[in-house]
């Protein structure tokens, strides 16, 4: 019987029923890879975006430093407000109005051309001595921002009621790197991670050299942010990486991250993620798809619980994901729930 399944013949369990359950399970995973992989190599990528709003170029800065922190935020802030005065002057009001907020915030980095960089700070980044760095997935720019950055809000909301007397907090809201479409060639292949892992790192750095000495660093990573990460990780400062709602990260292994951190890993029991195919392929060289399911026991990762929620609700207001990053953020490791 053994010998029949490896050649490709149907095997029958104890209910007659082992057989067919495979074969559609089987032929569903490889039709969604071969769809991934016909998109990636085949779908033309030209005039995929729409108009873009006109912004002048980001403020060119030193790196952040401790003394020099607060004219990094105005010089930013001052980009940001020129930036909605060109947008309101082309007739882009949507975009404008959402700079005109932005130019009022904590701004460690600003660039309104494109799709839109933006590295915002919550809490006071100087002197705080627990930081996480949130790092979005696709479909993340300007136009949408107060979407991620409800999820940096809510995380320091819980930070800062449940820190321990003594203990200072801040989020950074990094979006640093141009997201790919969720309906794009480029969600499905790792080379806009690629990209942006160099300016991960350097981000990391900044904070680093900004925060209190020996301040814990946690990296969020959500949905293709997962796979930033991934490529930022090796070698990389941070004391816990965990990936939420991942598709895969690249790598086989929690250890083939090559990195000191933490790896932790979750996944909401309604997030469309855990129904991707958790496979890889290369075609035409390139290589599409994220490999092993994070979550998975093979992987490594330390695996916690996110409750019931969907692909959006890692960050939810009394969520049990909620609950266990901020335990993960402030170091209480051994009140994870599993």
């Amino acid at each position: 019987m053994e010998q029949g399944r490896e050649r490709g013949t149907p095997g029958t369990g104890p209910d007659g029923t082992e057989a067919t359950a495979r074969r559609p399970a089987g032929r569903l995973r490889r039709g969604l890879l071969a769809a991934l992989v016909a998109a990636a190599v085949a779908v033309p990528l030209a005039g995929a975006a729409g108009p873009q709003a006109p912004a002048p170029p980001p403020a060119r800065l030193a790196p952040p430093a401790v003394a020099g922190l607060d004219a990094t935020y105005a010089a930013h802030r001052a980009n940001a407000a020129e930036a909605a005065r060109t947008a309101a002057d082309h007739g882009y009001r949507d975009r404008a109005a959402t700079e005109r907020v932005l130019a009022a915030r904590k701004l460690l980095y600003f660039d309104g051309r494109g799709a839109g960089l933006v590295t915002e700070v919550l809490g006071d980044l100087a002197h705080a001595d627990r930081v996480a760095v949130l790092v979005p997935g696709s479909d993340t720019g300007i136009d949408t921002y107060d979407r991620f950055r409800a999820t940096a809000v809510a995380l320091h909301q819980r930070l800062t009621r449940e820190a321990p007397t003594g203990v200072r907090t801040a989020v950074v809201a990094w979006l640093g790197y141009e997201t790919p479409g969720t309906v794009s060639p480029s969600v499905a292949t790792t080379g806009r991670a690629e990209e942006a892992a160099p300016e991960l790192r350097a981000l990391v750095s900044d904070v680093r050299s900004v925060a209190a000495p020996r301040a814990r660093v946690s990296l969020l990573c959500h949905s293709y942010g997962s796979v930033v990460c991934a490529r930022a990780a090796a070698g990389l400062d941070v004391d816990d990486l965990v990936l939420l709602g991942s598709p895969g990260t690249g790598a086989d292994t929690a250890a083939d991250l090559r990195t000191r951190a933490r790896v932790w890993a979750a996944r909401g029991a309604g997030d469309w993620v855990g129904h991707v195919p958790h496979l890889d392929a290369t075609l035409f060289g390139t290589t599409v798809g994220f490999g092993t399911d994070p979550v998975s026991e093979e992987y490594g990762a330390r695996v916690f619980a996110a409750g019931d929620g969907g692909h959006s609700d890692y960050f939810a207001p009394g969520s049990p994901s909620l609950a266990n990053l901020t335990r993960i953020v402030l170091g209480h490791t051994q009140e994870v729930t599993r």
